[in-house]
């Protein structure tokens, strides 16, 4: 249906989704999961019925979300970080994620042995564990890098296969990341870091937005990215991320635009629709498509992500590290910063949304030498 795909009808989709959510969120059952996983779940729903595109079929609605919308989001929400959290939650975040990307390699491993998916992939089946190995330390650009070097991209079938379980496993375990710190915290309580109590003295949506604050807000993030890929342009060797942190964090240091306390709910609303654009790479079908190979895939992959999430949730467990930090280091591996901001600013934990980029990025740092080592390996 050729009206599905009209960037107008998508628009007004995404946004009656967080409206949705949002109105669900309210009510007893629906609360507990939350407005972040609602939108990802509804969204990918719609797409799996046909009723909005997949993120694999492209839409220039999805494309402007991936490359203007999570910049913006990402800008306005860093706006509200005190510098006190990166003193107090620096650490703490960085060795969960060290022990994440161990437990990633660990998880691959193990998947590896008891899967064995050489037998339906073939002679890249190596590539493919590195691939994900990059994926699940850096992110998508460390996939890439091993994907190009192994020249698994000439095999279309299974670098498509490879993409959508990519993107089927990625959405769960942001679900999974959470759900888990709010249950867990039930069953096991565990003392915040000190840096939690650094909030926005605003309550999220009850504070009307004026025209001075939208402005200035909005303004300011536009120069910001404009200015954050300038810079990386003159010096790629500089994540752009860190660029457009580095930017962020130092305007939130200025008391005038501390005031502008508008910047949660736009920061998160914008948050909301990435994650519902997210929700639309859930692409079921392209993945059936795929018969054994997909089966294989998903096997391994998820048995590499599960591996993962017991081994750093379990060391976390050991060290009675607070549960947050756990859930933002893993999907800093698993996602990589974007979606690592995302999980931060919807459990509500502005302290952890630096450091869930600085650790992100090191990510993109280690990922791709990782995925070589693992796939040299075997």
């Amino acid at each position: 249906m050729a009206w599905t795909n009209d960037p107008l009808y998508v628009s007004g989709i995404l946004c009656g989704l967080v409206l949705l959510a949002f109105w669900l969120s309210k009510f007893k059952g629906w609360k507990t999961l939350g407005t972040p996983i609602l939108v990802i779940i509804m969204a990918a729903i719609l797409a799996n019925f046909g009723l909005i595109p997949t993120a694999t079929a492209g839409n220039p609605v999805y494309d402007g979300v991936f490359l203007y919308m999570a910049p913006l989001g990402i800008f306005i929400a860093l706006l509200e970080v005190d510098l006190k959290s990166l003193k107090n939650a620096g650490f703490p975040i960085l060795a969960m994620f060290l022990i994440g990307s161990m437990a990633t390699i660990i998880g691959i491993l193990t998947a590896w042995f008891l899967v064995r998916p050489q037998t339906e992939i073939g002679p890249l089946a190596n590539a493919i564990a590195g691939m994900f190995t990059g994926t699940y330390i850096g992110g998508s650009i460390n996939f890439n890098a091993v994907a190009l070097h192994y020249k698994v991209n000439e095999s279309g079938n299974l670098y498509a296969a490879s993409t959508v379980v990519d993107n089927l496993v990625g959405i769960v375990w942001i679900i999974a990341t959470l759900i888990l710190p709010k249950y867990l915290q039930k069953l096991f309580p565990r003392k915040k870091l000190a840096s939690s109590t650094h909030k926005p003295s605003v309550k999220k949506a009850d504070k009307a937005i004026s025209i001075t604050s939208l402005s200035a807000l909005f303004g300011m993030a536009f120069f910001g990215i404009f200015a954050a890929r300038t810079i990386n342009g003159f010096y790629p060797q500089i994540p752009e991320i860190i660029i457009l942190t580095t930017i962020a964090l130092a305007l939130a240091q200025i008391p005038q635009i501390k005031k502008l306390s508008e910047a949660h709910t736009i920061g998160y609303f914008l948050i909301l629709i990435f994650l519902a654009t997210i929700g639309t790479l859930c692409d079921i079908n392209s993945l059936l498509q795929s018969g054994d190979l997909a089966v294989t895939l998903f096997m391994f992959v998820g048995l590499s992500v599960l591996i993962h999430g017991l081994v750093i949730f379990g060391i976390g467990t050991l060290f009675k590290m607070d549960w947050d930090v756990i859930a933002v280091a893993s999907q800093a591996n698993v996602g990589g910063s974007t979606t690592a901001i995302a999980a931060a600013e919807s459990l509500d934990r502005p302290d952890l949304l630096i450091p869930g980029v600085l650790v992100g990025s090191l990510g993109n740092a280690i990922g791709t030498y990782a995925g070589f080592f693992v796939a040299g390996i075997l």
